[in-house]
């Protein structure tokens, strides 16, 4: 017996995850499973657990590197109508965990509700951008995340509100929990000055970072406290550096693009470069922003 006997509907093996993330890098999963539900997911969850399976959850791949060799385990991928329904009732936002983060900012700046704005330009799916409190230089997800709904590695469903998701900088207390569903709380406003500053934040962004068609996975590394990772790495004089197809920007020495010929080895080799270089110059400890498998 296999552990995914009955699940053949939503489980393929040797799945290349190349395909699912932006950096467009990386070997197969093993098994590739698409829950079309919570009650799947639960299931999927529980027997993972029973057979001491290595797992992983995969949205849109946007802040993620998969190694060349792949990952020898279970990447459960969350697509599909139920995980990227989106519903706005007033200034309540709900969203499935893998709904698209760029596209809900811009229908909620569209429908004049603030505060997704100064998340502008944060590519991902909902359930990674609350999962990681991911933000920027105007502020962070957590701010406007009402309740969560998550799934325990033991398939348990729980909701828990704002407070008790341990919302600090890059960083939830959520440990292996996967998220469902968001409730965000949003404020009415002016449409036309929420949709200027949208675009505002929107043309900063991508003023001093690798264009949206590049194959990058976003920041590489958290900013330490007081100091700005690209900054950092700047100073070292690395802006440019290549390793095999990869190379550290020459627009913010935070990212790390793929280019043709590019393998997850040359991207691994340009992090080890900037954080051998950074400590010996700084004593600073640079800690990863994107998520390794």
């Amino acid at each position: 017996m296999s552990w995914c006997d009955g699940l053949e509907a939503i489980c393929k093996q040797s799945v290349p995850l190349s395909a699912h993330t932006w950096y467009g890098l990386g070997g197969p999963a093993r098994w590739f499973v698409t829950p079309r539900g919570e009650e799947e997911l639960a299931e999927v969850l529980r027997r993972c657990t029973r057979h001491e399976l290595a797992w992983r959850v995969l949205g849109h791949g946007a802040n993620l590197l998969v190694r060349d060799a792949g990952f020898d385990g279970v990447v459960i991928h969350l697509a599909g109508h139920e995980w990227e329904s989106v519903c706005l009732d007033g200034p309540l936002v709900t969203a499935g965990a893998g709904a698209d983060f760029p596209k809900l900012v811009k229908r909620t700046v569209e429908a004049g509700l603030g505060g997704l704005e100064n998340l502008a330009g944060i590519p991902g799916s909902v359930g990674g951008i609350v999962r990681m409190n991911a933000g920027g230089k105007y502020g962070s997800i957590g701010t406007y995340v009402q309740r969560v709904r998550l799934a325990s590695p033991d398939g348990r469903i729980e909701e828990r509100t704002a407070e008790r998701m341990g919302f600090a900088y890059r960083h939830t207390d959520v440990g292996r929990a996967v998220v469902t569903r968001v409730e965000l709380r949003l404020e009415p406003g002016d449409r036309d000055q929420i949709m200027q500053r949208f675009r505002r934040i929107w043309n900063e962004k991508y003023a001093s970072q690798p264009t949206v068609s590049a194959r990058s996975c976003g920041c590489i590394f958290k900013n330490p406290p007081g100091h700005s990772a690209g900054r950092l790495i700047d100073e070292q004089g690395l802006k440019g550096a290549c390793v095999g197809g990869a190379e550290i920007s020459p627009r913010h020495a935070n990212f790390i693009v793929a280019r043709e010929g590019a393998r997850a080895q040359d991207v691994l080799d340009l992090i080890a470069l900037a954080r051998d270089k950074v400590r010996a110059a700084t004593g600073i400890e640079l800690e990863l922003e994107v998520e390794v498998w």
